[in-house]
Order: structure tokens, then C-alpha cells, then sequence
């Protein structure tokens, strides 16, 4: 087991499942942007992280970037509005945080992206999840995440200082407000050792 993981073995004991999102903190942002976290909100998150690595279709796929055909620096799969999630926490995850943010949200989270990020080599660079290509609609995406912690920065759009969250062993961030119009975040590469990393992203219906 690599030095990464080793924060979640005791987690690995429990029964995967949900604690409460009573305890989830939220904190203001500039331009109407938030963000509410909740460390260790999925219990038994080695155990998840475990089985997903196995267990969902990962794909690794290649994208345009400038004059030039790169590959995408971590493995990807998607999950539809109506498809069934790799497993069921994950269900009781996007019906609970739709329960949760109800009045904010105006619609619940429809679909799952999954990323894992095998080594500190895989990455997301700085963007924001929009509706549409120039669109004004604000939208939220809500995070959980597992296997090791990894650093998810925030930024103001167009510059400013930096936020930085280690998350990882089932810590759970939702970004809400205008949070992805002013807002950018990302996934750095790291020449630290850190172990690989599973992330789940909800979102409404047509965000990307």
C-alpha cells in the first residue's frame, strides 16, 4: 500500500455510507461564490476507493490543445442523467445533496463525472464547470473524494490569491453561488508522493 493511502486505514473498518451534512461549513467567496465543505463525510472511503479503482470503465482519452493532440493527465468515466452509479453510496450521495441544497440548487444533481488521479503526475488544469459555452447561469457542482488527498485550488477569476483544500478520504466540497462563473479551480501536479485519488463530481443536468 503506497504512503498515500495509509490515512485511510482505519476508515477501511467501517461499512461505506453517509454521516450527517449537518456539520458542513460554508465559506463566503468574492462575487457571490461559496463553498461548503465537509471532511469525512462518506465513512469507509478506502473500502470505495477500492472498489471503484476496480470496478468502473476508465477511460483514457486525448483532447486538442492548441495545434496539437495531448493525452488527458488522469482517467475518466461519466455517468448520464437515469444510469445507475458504480455504487449505491454514491445514489445516496447525489439524492442526499440534492435533499440538501434543494432550495439553492432548483433542480437535483442528474449526472457523476469520475476522475482518478493514479499518481501526482495526473492533473486538472484552472476551469470553471459552466451550463453552456457564455452562459450567465449559475450553477453548483458538489465533490466527493477518495483514496489519498490531493490539493484542489481556487482562484478569482481574471487573478487573485489563491485557496488550497487537501481533499481525500471521503471529504466532500460543494461549490456553489457564482462559484463557477467568477471562480476557477484546479488539480495540480505534485513531485511530492502522494498516492492515487478518486474523485466523483455532481452536477445538474447539461453542466460540464
Amino acid at each position: 500500500m503506497t504512503a498515500g493511502l495509509q490515512g485511510s486505514l482505519l476508515d477501511d473498518l467501517d461499512d461505506v455510507g453517509l454521516r450527517p451534512l449537518s456539520s458542513m461549513r460554508r465559506t463566503p467567496l468574492s462575487d457571490g461564490a461559496w463553498i461548503d465543505t465537509r471532511p469525512g463525510w462518506l465513512k469507509g472511503a478506502g473500502t470505495l476507493f477500492d472498489r471503484l479503482s476496480r470496478e468502473v470503465p476508465w477511460q483514457a482519452e486525448r483532447r486538442r490543445m492548441y495545434d496539437r493532440v495531448v493525452d488527458v493527465p488522469r482517467l475518466l468515466s461519466f455517468y448520464g442523467e437515469g444510469e445507475e452509479l458504480p455504487h449505491p453510496v454514491l445514489e445516496e450521495a447525489r439524492e442526499a445533496l440534492s435533499a440538501y441544497y434543494a432550495d439553492e440548487l432548483g433542480e437535483p444533481f442528474r449526472t457523476a463525472g469520475l476522475c482518478y488521479y493514479r499518481s501526482g503526475r495526473d492533473s486538472v488544469a484552472w476551469h470553471g464547470d459552466r451550463i453552456g459555452r457564455g452562459s450567465t447561469e449559475d450553477t453548483m457542482v458538489a465533490i466527493v473524494s477518495v483514496g489519498a488527498p490531493r490539493d484542489l485550488l481556487l482562484r478569482p477569476r481574471g487573478g487573485g490569491g489563491t485557496l488550497r483544500h487537501a481533499l481525500g478520504l471521503g471529504d466532500l466540497i460543494v461549490m456553489g453561488g457564482s462559484c463557477q462563473r467568477t471562480w476557477e479551480h484546479a488539480v495540480p501536479k505534485t513531485a511530492k508522493p502522494v498516492g492515487p485519488r478518486i474523485s466523483i463530481q455532481f452536477r445538474p443536468r447539461g453542466v460540464r
